[in-house]
């Protein structure tokens, strides 16, 4: 809350932000170690062959990586039967303009996989003023086998495995990271995945909002993102 909250001098200011800094630079420190240990983990082998749909065509995992030796993929809630996108994924979606130039310095190529048809994405991709590369997964076992895709076995609950764990929804597509790798000799391997708030630091506009008083402001919504529109449906 902004009403009521402690006011300081400006020496009582910079002794309570010096205070929270030592546990900034411990953070950053854990998460360097985080990561580190992120690298370090082992990779699996891809054994399918995976297929896409993009603007230029068919493509196989193996093409996404455009000449780079790493890909990162988003795995963006859009089913075939759907007419728009999610809206919390085009949130963290309307992040990723401009990223894949820099990525692109740094070996690695960046994707977002939908299992909605191309047409479908390509045109929710224009009127939301996207320019990343969209591709669709269709049938494939691409969303399913990375855990973001579940086949209904009753009509109003899908039961599966999401994040890890044992999960039951209502939805039969979830959010996601997916990073891969390719060796010399073109062999792929599965290297990382990250689901739920593993996302939320991909999410710029949310780590943003992290640095003001009033945080991401959710507290008291119905769920903590039902405040997100679609950024052309926005008033003001």
């Amino acid at each position: 809350m902004i009403e009521g909250h402690k006011i300081v001098s400006r020496d009582e200011w910079l002794d309570a932000r010096k205070k929270l800094l030592v546990r900034e630079k411990e953070f950053t420190r854990a998460r360097d170690e985080l990561s580190r240990a992120r690298r370090e983990l082992p990779w699996e082998r891809v054994e399918k062959q995976y297929e896409f749909e993009g603007p230029k065509g068919r493509e196989s995992l193996s093409d996404l990586f455009a000449g780079k030796s790493q890909l990162i993929v988003y795995h963006f809630m859009f089913a075939p039967d759907w007419e728009t996108g999610c809206k919390s994924c085009s949130y963290w979606a309307d992040n990723f303009n401009g990223a894949s130039a820099h990525l692109s310095q740094r070996d690695t190529s960046f994707v977002v996989v939908s299992r909605a048809p191309l047409a479908k994405l390509e045109a929710f991709k224009k009127r939301l003023g996207w320019s990343f590369k969209w591709v669709s997964s269709g049938d494939s076992d691409f969303n399913y086998d990375y855990g973001v895709s579940f086949r209904p076995k009753a009509p109003a609950k899908v039961k599966g495995v999401y994040n890890y764990s044992p999960f039951e929804t209502a939805m039969t597509d979830l959010p996601g990271f997916s990073v891969f790798v390719k060796d010399k000799d073109g062999t792929i391997f599965h290297s990382y995945s990250c689901y739920a708030r593993g996302l939320d630091l991909m999410n710029s506009a949310y780590n943003l909002l992290d640095l003001t008083p009033k945080g991401r402001d959710e507290e008291g919504l119905p769920h903590k993102m039902s405040w997100v529109k679609l950024h052309d449906q926005y008033e003001g």
